[in-house]
């Protein structure tokens, strides 16, 4: 980097304090948003002094990041927000290790991990050498130009008593100076020192990473591809012969499960009860296991094309068939686990972990589709690519969905057709869902009981927000905001639904007695 390290350390212990000020002791909420965004701009603003310029590329990273980071705000149920987190901070890492080539639509997986653990390197390093190399040049001199350490801690030292000194006088002039200077004061006792000591090593600690991180993208960002070559030629040590009877076994197998699944699917729901089982019963004996052999069957064909030889081009098109007939009996056996899952919801209705694999089931299709697309066309490397677009797929589908206002709208939807209604879930479902309770609340061609229970659920959701303490602002999302809104503009309503014995059970207007914990009485 050029001579001018200031801004790199002044942004980079602003960052550090930032981190202390939105996070400590706050939820997530608008406070990771901006500190992504605020990163970013630093990031872009140190390396631009020093002559950096963003590579088209990882231009692209960019509002990907600041997606990703705002969905954190927008969203609260556990999951989508999860992946949201991760994909940020993910994309973030990668726009640091491709900031000057911008290549990481090119990087095979092997790439990712090598260009992540070497920023992770620079982050516990690079400062330190960054910083003794510059002190080495100035010949002693302090890292931060202008700035020499000693002094400046010899005029806090005498600057402390002069300071007592004028506090008492003025203290005593004024009673409401000295009340808010004794407020001060008390922020600095000492059974409150273990934690600041804490908090000033993390504020540092997180200073110095980003440090690292952005002299890494300065330095070390330009390096076309972290693996030099195609590391498939190394590692490919199977015969041809050897992987066909590996793959023609297990198509053997999957073929004979696949028969066994067509008398299900054109014979529906009664072959399961000629067979003795539930509907639950067989959804759950099956689904997880499919769902892993789909899985499995995934690794073991990206592990058979890195490490099978194909000499010529008829082993190169066989193994290409072999790999599309394998993948397309796969395809089958995740349509079954898609109607087991189906089945299972019929009996139960809908929850989070239905709902996730509903969302992944059709994403691990499509990237099993991918990997057959990339063998035949021999674009193996790029299966880093495929798989990254199928998580942010994934991550923005749920995000897009809205898991938690997708599970009330269906399975209130099922209780107006007669099947029960969990209230108590539905109630611990997040603020996501009070929008699409609200709008079927408000619906007047909602069935007049599922209305007064889809009320009592909201009813119980505002007894919840009247009793919780204010947010701070760091941790306002627009989600709980928006389901706040909606419960007040609906309190009039809401006020019909009345406690009958010490706030234990309330009455709706249909005269149904229910309680928040368990439901109906």
């Amino acid at each position: 980097m050029k001579e001018r390290s200031s801004p790199l350390w002044i942004v980079a212990l602003f960052l550090g304090w930032l981190l202390d000020f939105l996070f400590w002791k706050h939820g997530i909420g608008i406070n990771f948003a901006m500190y992504a965004a605020l990163c970013l701009a630093g990031g872009l603003l140190v390396l631009g002094l020093s002559g950096r310029r963003i590579a088209r590329g990882a231009l692209w990273l960019v509002p990907l990041i600041l997606l990703f980071a705002v969905i954190t705000f927008v969203r609260v149920e556990p999951l989508t927000s999860a992946l949201s987190l991760v994909f940020t901070l993910f994309l973030m890492a990668v726009l640091a290790v491709t900031f000057l080539s911008g290549r990481w639509w090119s990087f095979s997986l092997l790439d990712y991990f090598l260009g992540l653990l070497k920023l992770g390197g620079s982050m516990l390093t690079r400062p330190l050498a960054y910083a003794a190399e510059r002190r080495r040049r100035q010949g002693g001199e302090s890292p931060i130009p202008g700035l020499n350490l000693w002094p400046v801690l010899r005029g806090i030292l005498i600057a402390i008593p002069i300071l007592v000194i004028f506090s008492a006088l003025l203290s005593s002039a004024d009673l409401v100076f000295g009340s808010e200077l004794q407020a001060f004061v008390r922020l600095l006792r000492l059974e409150n020192l273990p934690e600041y000591v804490f908090r000033l090593i993390y504020i540092l600690a997180a200073a110095y990473a980003l440090t690292g991180a952005f002299l890494h993208a300065a330095t070390q960002s330009d390096d076309e591809r972290p693996a030099a070559g195609d590391p498939r030629n190394r590692l490919q040590f199977l015969g041809f012969v050897e992987a066909a009877i590996v793959l023609g076994s297990v198509i053997v197998l999957f073929a004979a499960f696949g028969i066994v699944q067509f008398r299900y699917f054109f014979g529906g729901r009664a072959n399961i009860a000629v067979e003795g089982y539930t509907y639950s019963e067989y959804a759950r004996r099956g689904f997880g296991e499919l769902t892993a052999t789909a899985v499995f069957s995934l690794v073991m064909i990206l592990v058979l094309g890195a490490i099978t030889v194909r000499e010529d081009r008829a082993q190169r098109s066989s193994f290409s068939a072999l790999c599309s007939l394998f993948v397309a009996l796969v395809m089958v056996m995740l349509v079954s686990a898609y109607q087991r899952l189906i089945l299972y919801e019929f009996a139960y209705g809908f929850s989070r972990l239905r709902t996730y694999a509903h969302v992944l089931l059709i994403w691990i299709g499509l990237l099993l589709v991918a990997v057959v697309v990339l063998e035949v066309l021999h674009r193996e490397r790029t299966f880093a690519l495929a798989a990254l677009i199928a998580g942010l797929g994934f991550a923005l589908s749920m995000s897009a969905l809205n898991v938690d206002g997708f599970i009330a709208r269906q399975n209130i939807g099922r209780a107006a057709q007669g099947a029960g209604l969990d209230l108590p879930y539905l109630v611990s479902l997040s603020s996501d869902s009070v929008p699409e309770l609200a709008d079927i609340f408000q619906n007047r061609n909602t069935p007049g009981l599922t209305r007064d229970a889809v009320g009592a659920v909201l009813f119980c959701r505002l007894e919840t927000a009247t009793g919780r303490p204010p947010q701070d602002w760091q941790s306002i999302t627009l989600s709980r905001w928006i389901a706040d809104r909606a419960l007040k503009s609906m309190q009039a309503e809401l006020d019909q639904y009345h406690y009958v014995n010490d706030r234990q059970d309330f009455m709706t207007p249909g005269s149904v007695l229910y309680n928040c914990l368990g439901g109906r009485d």
